[in-house]
């Protein structure tokens, strides 16, 4: 059985255990290691102190946003392009593949273009200081232009988990993020140059990522051919890629909104408040973006059984997805709920006020992601199923519809307290409404079921 074959028996015979494995396990180590590395790069740039640590809580947003133009493309073709295989229509997957990958490149380098052209007032609005904006500009204006790799790479690694390919996304994050971590204290101390070293050995380690991608499609790994004559502009392919694409930017957006909201109600007290909101927002991500990495493997077992009718598998996959995720989840939010002064303080070299606020909202947070798997699954398996609208309103509701009403009046009631309980307000508060959005879905899931086998029953007799 050659690769291709084995990919896509992966998709859609395997046990869902192993599949989830396979599939989930790879996407989610790589990008278990992505964020630790920018967490690591917050570990050695806050050994410069508050004002260059809060520099790069402040640009993080900004990246966010560059990125979340893979994701546009790259989730949104993804989601199709399992659909397809699962129907057996291989020539438009490849077309729509090709599509997604040299559009988003495209659209990536004219955003990238814009963002240094305004670079100042855009770090300014994301909640820059005087005292943190020189070092916000010099990080910004590396890190942001190597983010076209980082479009490229995030593109690559949703059309290549689509196609069953896991161990490849995991080696071109993996290679990256330990060339990162290798290089941080190499560039930042050893060569001296700052918050300017860390953004260079982030972007070395992109174009890395990179690398990796370029070999598996030049070696003809890929169950596609990557070729711009076979881009195609239908109506059809754009309204399915955008119609998951657009809510996955939107809630790369918000993500990058509320960072910003946190950093600008944050700045009123002090650089302190910014990095210490900048610590729990990367050591949070660690546990979600993990989720996010296994979901992704989630994905297009639940894209491709979908389309093949398989709704008993495509049960199995999400009653597992909930119950492996939240495990993950609660071992650990219970850590970072149990210790965390001695986690803040290893991003500082002693600022009590960074400590304490860090360490108080680091608690709320670790109690509250928890919920996190269960919320995640539904959210992911709406765009899995090319459910765009219920998909976006469900994803828009942690960091978007609960999230800014919160933020915006609870500091006015709360104070400081109020930013930092802003996060874990809004999980529960989307956990609730992710209850009331799961439960027509699967009505209407056993109703196709039923149609499906009683169509099947008359066709044999």
């Amino acid at each position: 059985m050659n690769s291709q074959s084995k990919k896509m028996e992966l998709l859609g015979s395997t046990s869902i255990p192993k599949a989830l494995l396979a599939m989930g396990i790879p996407t989610m180590i790589g990008m278990l290691v992505n964020a630790f590395y920018n967490l690591v790069d917050a570990y050695f740039v806050s050994g410069l102190g508050e004002s260059q640590m809060g520099a790069i809580s402040v640009v993080y947003p900004l990246g966010q946003v560059v990125v979340g133009l893979g994701l546009l493309f790259g989730n949104g073709a993804a989601s199709y392009i399992s659909r397809l295989l699962g129907r057996g229509d291989k020539k438009n997957a490849d077309k729509v593949a090709s599509t997604a990958l040299y559009s988003s490149v495209s659209v990536g380098a004219v955003i990238i273009i814009i963002s240094m052209v305004f670079l100042h007032p855009i770090l300014k609005l994301l909640g820059a200081t005087d005292s943190i904006l020189p070092f916000a500009a010099t990080y910004a204006g590396i890190y942001i232009v190597s983010c076209i790799f980082n479009v490229f790479n995030v593109t690559m690694n949703n059309i290549v988990t689509s196609e069953g390919a896991a161990k490849t996304t995991m080696c071109a994050l993996l290679m990256g993020a330990a060339l990162n971590i290798a290089l941080d204290p190499l560039f930042i101390y050893v060569f001296d140059l700052g918050v300017a070293g860390a953004a260079i050995a982030t972007a070395i380690s992109q174009i890395v990522s990179t690398c990796v991608y370029l070999t598996y499609i030049f070696r003809k790994k890929s169950v596609f051919h990557f070729r711009v004559k076979d881009c195609t502009y239908t109506k059809e392919t754009m309204s399915e890629i955008f119609k998951i694409g657009i809510p996955t930017l939107v809630f790369q957006i918000l993500t990058s909104v509320s960072i910003s909201l946190i950093n600008n109600a944050a700045g009123d007290y002090g650089d302190s408040a910014i990095a210490g909101m900048g610590v729990v927002t990367r050591l949070i991500s660690m546990g979600s973006l993990s989720v996010f990495g296994f979901i992704k493997g989630f994905q297009p077992i639940a894209g491709y059984s979908y389309g093949a009718k398989k709704f008993d598998r495509l049960r199995e996959a999400i009653k597992t997805s909930i119950l492996w995720s939240t495990v993950f989840c609660v071992i650990f939010g219970v850590i970072l709920a149990l210790f965390p002064t001695a986690i803040v303080s290893q991003f500082t070299k002693g600022d009590a006020e960074m400590i304490r606020i860090g360490a108080a909202s680091l608690r709320a947070n670790g109690i509250s992601i928890m919920l996190f798997g269960f919320y995640t699954v539904y959210s992911s398996l709406f765009l899995a199923l090319g459910k765009g609208r219920e998909g976006f309103i469900l994803g828009a509701c942690r960091q978007g519809i609960c999230f800014i009403p919160v933020i915006l009046l609870l500091p006015m009631v709360w104070g400081l307290n109020g930013i930092m309980y802003a996060q874990p307000i809004a999980d529960v508060l989307s956990a609730v409404i992710t209850v009331f959005m799961a439960i027509p879905l699967h009505k209407k899931l056993n109703a196709m079921q039923k149609q499906t086998s009683a169509i099947s029953t008359k066709d044999n007799d």
